[in-house]
């Protein structure tokens, strides 16, 4: 199930399910599930709540094992005899819905320290801080502390540390979800800017339809527990997208499809 517009897979899913074991019975998370994402691609999955968007997302981060299937990271497998295979992990980078920066450092030493932790060199991985930085809207704020930042140049910090060590894949759970209207609209622009100036594929989890609409090359609409792909929506829109696209007719009909099909599955 890949898209014509977008011909080279960077992720694939095969017969993926999620089984969870609990006290009384087996929870069916996630049924048997096929999916392609492709390079330089931006899919959104969508659905009602415990439908397993998050669980799927995080199966592709190598956060949560499948039960079964087999799951490939730009031909390379990430899992192997129940391990996350490295060479599969290094090509992924994970925004989550809180920030989660390290409060005793700096916004510049956060953002560089997945390089810390790969031996680069201080200047080099100062450099490329501040090249982030620049790149998600918050140059001038290396020294801040992550309190004296709001939460969405907190999330565009995060953001900035997940692209730090040039992963080809950005997976983003919900990272908007807790922002208020007006910064969340803001954020979703800049998203759609970095996506442009980065090239990377970007999956992405929410529950809203029209941050989903404005964003996606694609969306996956996933059906109640156990989640399976219900239907994949192509948004037409080129880019980039300004707000003003959301006020079309033709953005408002993609909306309300996909609003009264999560009405009749949930």
């Amino acid at each position: 199930m890949l898209s014509d517009r977008f011909p080279s897979p960077v992720i694939a899913l095969r017969a993926i399910e999620k089984w969870y074991g609990t006290r009384d019975r087996p929870v069916h998370a996630l049924s048997s599930t096929d999916l392609d994402v492709g390079a330089r691609e931006l899919v959104v999955l969508l659905g009602p709540s415990g439908c397993g968007k998050t669980t799927l997302l995080r199966m592709i981060g190598g956060l949560i094992e499948p039960t079964s299937g087999e799951l490939s990271i730009v031909g390379k497998p990430l899992w192997a005899r129940g391990e996350r295979q490295s060479e599969a992990l290094a090509d992924l980078g994970m925004v989550f819905q809180e920030a989660n920066l390290f409060p005793w450092l700096s916004i510049e030493d956060n953002i560089a320290l997945p390089l810390e932790l790969k031996g680069m060199g201080h200047a080099e991985r100062r450099a490329r801080a501040h090249e982030l930085m620049k790149l998600v809207g918050i140059g001038g704020f290396e020294r801040r502390w992550p309190r004296e930042l709001s939460g969405g140049m907190r999330q565009r910090a995060a953001i900035a540390r997940a692209l730090s060590y040039d992963p080809k894949i950005l997976l983003m759970d919900e990272p908007f979800g807790a922002l208020d209207a007006m910064t969340r609209d803001a954020l979703n622009i800049e998203l759609e800017r970095i996506f442009l100036a980065t090239a990377k594929s970007i999956v992405l989890v929410t529950h809203s339809i029209t941050e989903a609409v404005f964003l996606a090359d694609r969306i996956v609409l996933l059906s109640p527990r156990p989640g399976r792909i219900d239907r994949i929506v192509d948004v037409p829109f080129p880019r980039p997208r300004t707000l003003e696209l959301q006020a079309t007719t033709a953005f408002q009909e993609i909306v309300l499809s996909l609003r009264e099909r999560l009405a009749e599955i949930s």
